[in-house]
């Protein structure tokens, strides 16, 4: 049995992992399916590197040299999760840009979502209450969010920046109502983003 050094890996959050799904669903090839296949393909990235990727995965340079060769199939859940995620991050990278670009460029995105929403405006406003909400956000948004990640953003960091998105496309109606008002969301049950 090999020994796989366990270090913690930042979780991520709702609005991430939305992103990633977000790229995930512009894919136009599978990706690898088994961990041989997906540490083959990883290893062509870090240029047959074993110990670039045994750092990356989180586990011992022996354990990524018998998955290459076959002799180990099954990972452990950290380390399947981990190839998953390896993975996709480098796979298709220009399909990738090209929805990403066009996204904060002339295309924008879709958000679906259940969060809570408190406003302050100038007046009175609704009470903040949790809303099932779906509206396009416009290319200004998906610049800024695509940067904030690109720059290592958290969800904290990038919450604001969905509801003031939210705020600009679901509540102002672009600007033509409800001039001044202000959105928080918090407590995001989920959501969903796409290209």
């Amino acid at each position: 049995m090999t020994q796989e050094h366990e270090q913690p890996v930042p979780a991520r959050g709702k609005v991430l992992d939305a992103l990633a799904r977000a790229e995930r669903a512009v894919f136009t090839r599978k990706i690898p399916q088994s961990a041989k296949a997906k540490v083959e393909f990883l290893l062509t990235r870090t240029k047959a590197s074993t110990k670039e990727l045994a750092e990356r995965l989180n586990t011992s340079r022996r354990t990524v040299e018998r998955y290459r060769a076959g002799k180990l199939k099954k990972p452990q859940k950290k380390l399947q999760e981990a190839l998953v995620r390896e993975t996709e991050s480098e796979w298709q990278p220009q399909v990738r840009a090209q929805a990403r670009e066009r996204a904060a460029t002339s295309g924008g995105m879709w958000v679906e979502c259940e969060a809570y929403f408190g406003f302050t405006a100038n007046g009175s406003s609704d009470d903040g209450r949790v809303r099932y909400i779906s509206t396009p956000i416009s290319p200004t948004y998906v610049a800024q969010i695509l940067a904030a990640r690109d720059d290592g953003a958290t969800d904290e960091d990038l919450e604001p920046i969905v509801a003031e998105a939210i705020t600009e496309s679901y509540f102002t109606d672009w600007g033509t109502r409800a001039k001044g008002l202000r959105s928080d969301f918090t407590s995001v049950g989920y959501i969903n983003l796409s290209f």
